[in-house]
Protein backbone atom coordinates (compact mmCIF):
# COMPACT_ATOMS: atom_id res chain seq x y z
CA UNK A 1 0.00 0.00 0.00
CA UNK A 2 0.90 3.59 -0.62
CA UNK A 3 1.37 5.61 1.43
CA UNK A 4 3.28 2.35 3.81
CA UNK A 5 0.46 1.78 6.55
CA UNK A 6 1.62 0.44 10.13
CA UNK A 7 0.10 -3.58 10.43
CA UNK A 8 -2.11 -2.19 13.49
CA UNK A 9 -3.85 0.41 11.42
CA UNK A 10 -4.64 -1.67 8.82
CA UNK A 11 -5.55 -4.49 11.09
CA UNK A 12 -7.95 -1.84 13.29
CA UNK A 13 -9.38 -0.39 10.10
CA UNK A 14 -10.51 -4.44 8.41
CA UNK A 15 -11.65 -5.35 12.17
CA UNK A 16 -14.13 -1.79 11.80
CA UNK A 17 -14.61 -3.00 8.50
CA UNK A 18 -16.02 -6.64 10.17
CA UNK A 19 -17.93 -4.89 12.71
CA UNK A 20 -19.79 -3.25 10.16
CA UNK A 21 -20.84 -6.10 7.90
CA UNK A 22 -18.24 -5.39 5.16
CA UNK A 23 -15.48 -7.99 5.87
CA UNK A 24 -15.60 -11.40 7.65
CA UNK A 25 -13.46 -10.84 11.69
CA UNK A 26 -12.24 -14.13 11.28
CA UNK A 27 -10.15 -13.36 7.62
CA UNK A 28 -9.10 -10.18 8.96
CA UNK A 29 -7.94 -12.10 12.14
CA UNK A 30 -6.07 -14.87 9.99
CA UNK A 31 -4.91 -12.42 7.16
CA UNK A 32 -2.69 -10.21 9.85
CA UNK A 33 -1.74 -13.43 12.38
CA UNK A 34 -0.36 -14.91 9.08
CA UNK A 35 0.96 -11.91 7.29
CA UNK A 36 2.50 -10.96 10.78
CA UNK A 37 4.30 -14.03 11.94
CA UNK A 38 5.47 -14.97 8.27
CA UNK A 39 7.26 -11.55 8.33
CA UNK A 40 8.79 -11.69 11.59
CA UNK A 41 10.05 -15.43 11.18
CA UNK A 42 11.75 -14.18 8.04
CA UNK A 43 13.04 -11.53 9.83
CA UNK A 44 14.54 -13.64 12.61
CA UNK A 45 15.85 -15.88 10.20
CA UNK A 46 18.02 -12.91 8.59
CA UNK A 47 18.86 -11.78 11.33
CA UNK A 48 20.31 -15.73 12.57
CA UNK A 49 22.13 -15.92 9.33
CA UNK A 50 23.50 -12.59 9.26
CA UNK A 51 23.03 -10.63 11.54
CA UNK A 52 26.14 -11.79 13.40
CA UNK A 53 28.44 -10.94 10.67
CA UNK A 54 26.96 -7.38 10.00
CA UNK A 55 27.66 -6.11 13.69
CA UNK A 56 31.18 -7.59 12.99
CA UNK A 57 31.82 -4.88 10.47
CA UNK A 58 33.32 -1.53 11.31
CA UNK A 59 29.73 0.39 11.55
CA UNK A 60 28.27 -2.65 13.17
CA UNK A 61 30.91 -2.60 16.13
CA UNK A 62 29.86 1.17 16.57
CA UNK A 63 26.48 0.60 16.62
CA UNK A 64 26.47 -2.56 19.13
CA UNK A 65 29.58 -3.24 20.82
CA UNK A 66 30.54 -7.02 21.23
CA UNK A 67 30.20 -7.27 24.92
CA UNK A 68 26.34 -5.33 24.00
CA UNK A 69 25.89 -8.42 21.68
CA UNK A 70 27.53 -10.92 24.14
CA UNK A 71 25.19 -9.77 26.58
CA UNK A 72 22.34 -9.39 24.54
CA UNK A 73 22.66 -12.73 23.43
CA UNK A 74 23.17 -14.43 27.27
CA UNK A 75 20.24 -12.53 28.02
CA UNK A 76 18.15 -14.02 25.35
CA UNK A 77 19.24 -17.58 26.06
CA UNK A 78 18.45 -17.05 29.51
CA UNK A 79 14.85 -15.27 29.10
CA UNK A 80 14.38 -15.73 25.32
CA UNK A 81 10.54 -17.95 25.24
CA UNK A 82 8.87 -15.71 27.76
CA UNK A 83 10.94 -12.92 26.90
CA UNK A 84 9.81 -13.07 23.44
CA UNK A 85 6.24 -13.30 24.52
CA UNK A 86 6.01 -10.83 26.37
CA UNK A 87 7.83 -8.29 24.40
CA UNK A 88 5.81 -9.17 21.44
CA UNK A 89 2.87 -8.03 23.51
CA UNK A 90 4.59 -4.23 23.91
CA UNK A 91 4.10 -1.87 20.41
CA UNK A 92 7.23 -0.42 20.68
CA UNK A 93 9.35 -3.27 21.26
CA UNK A 94 7.49 -5.74 18.79
CA UNK A 95 9.40 -5.31 15.95
CA UNK A 96 12.89 -5.33 17.47
CA UNK A 97 12.31 -8.86 18.71
CA UNK A 98 13.26 -11.39 16.16
CA UNK A 99 15.92 -9.58 14.33
CA UNK A 100 17.72 -10.02 18.07
CA UNK A 101 16.48 -13.16 18.36
CA UNK A 102 17.94 -14.33 15.35
CA UNK A 103 21.30 -12.61 16.25
CA UNK A 104 21.37 -13.90 19.54
CA UNK A 105 21.43 -17.63 17.80
CA UNK A 106 18.02 -18.47 19.69
CA UNK A 107 16.81 -21.73 18.05
CA UNK A 108 13.80 -21.33 15.88
CA UNK A 109 11.06 -23.21 18.25
CA UNK A 110 12.42 -21.09 20.87
CA UNK A 111 12.09 -18.12 18.55
CA UNK A 112 9.27 -18.43 16.48
CA UNK A 113 6.39 -19.98 19.09
CA UNK A 114 6.49 -17.45 21.41
CA UNK A 115 6.39 -14.92 18.66
CA UNK A 116 3.59 -16.57 17.22
CA UNK A 117 1.80 -16.45 20.00
CA UNK A 118 1.83 -13.43 21.34
CA UNK A 119 1.17 -12.10 17.88
CA UNK A 120 -2.15 -14.13 17.92
CA UNK A 121 -3.07 -13.07 21.27
CA UNK A 122 -2.20 -9.36 20.20
CA UNK A 123 -3.77 -9.17 16.61
CA UNK A 124 -7.02 -11.00 18.07
CA UNK A 125 -7.39 -9.11 20.94
CA UNK A 126 -7.15 -6.04 18.58
CA UNK A 127 -9.17 -7.47 15.83
CA UNK A 128 -11.83 -8.59 18.56
CA UNK A 129 -12.04 -5.04 20.75
CA UNK A 130 -12.21 -2.71 17.49
CA UNK A 131 -14.59 -5.32 15.88
CA UNK A 132 -16.95 -4.64 19.07
CA UNK A 133 -16.23 -0.76 18.04
CA UNK A 134 -18.20 -0.81 14.65
CA UNK A 135 -20.74 -3.49 15.96
CA UNK A 136 -21.32 -0.50 18.24
CA UNK A 137 -20.19 2.55 16.78
CA UNK A 138 -23.54 4.77 17.17
CA UNK A 139 -23.82 3.87 20.75
CA UNK A 140 -19.82 4.64 21.15
CA UNK A 141 -20.44 8.09 19.27
CA UNK A 142 -23.12 8.91 21.54
CA UNK A 143 -21.11 8.94 24.61
CA UNK A 144 -17.96 9.93 22.93
CA UNK A 145 -20.52 13.38 22.48
CA UNK A 146 -21.60 13.43 25.61
CA UNK A 147 -18.12 13.12 26.95
CA UNK A 148 -17.04 15.78 24.64
CA UNK A 149 -19.65 18.30 25.60
CA UNK A 150 -18.59 17.65 29.27
CA UNK A 151 -14.95 18.11 28.80
CA UNK A 152 -15.93 21.39 26.76
CA UNK A 153 -17.64 22.95 30.08
CA UNK A 154 -14.94 21.99 32.21
CA UNK A 155 -12.25 23.38 29.43
CA UNK A 156 -14.49 26.66 29.46
CA UNK A 157 -14.77 26.72 33.13
CA UNK A 158 -10.51 26.47 33.33
CA UNK A 159 -10.67 28.91 30.62
CA UNK A 160 -12.32 31.80 32.49
CA UNK A 161 -10.64 31.10 36.29
CA UNK A 162 -7.37 31.53 33.66
CA UNK A 163 -8.30 34.75 32.24
CA UNK A 164 -9.81 35.75 35.77
CA UNK A 165 -6.22 35.46 37.38
CA UNK A 166 -4.65 36.98 34.78
CA UNK A 167 -7.33 40.02 34.98
CA UNK A 168 -6.43 40.60 38.28
CA UNK A 169 -2.71 40.05 37.77
CA UNK A 170 -2.45 42.32 35.27
CA UNK A 171 -4.90 44.75 37.36
CA UNK A 172 -2.13 44.74 40.19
Amino acid sequence: MFPPLPADTAVALGAFLAGRGRLDGWAVFAVSWGANVATAAAVYDLARRYGRAVFRGAIGRKLLPEPVLAHLEREYHRHGTYGIFLSRLLPVWRAVVPPFAGIAGLAPARAVIPLALASGLWYGALTFLVMRLGTNFEVVLAHLGRLNRALGGVALVVLVALAVLVWRRMRR
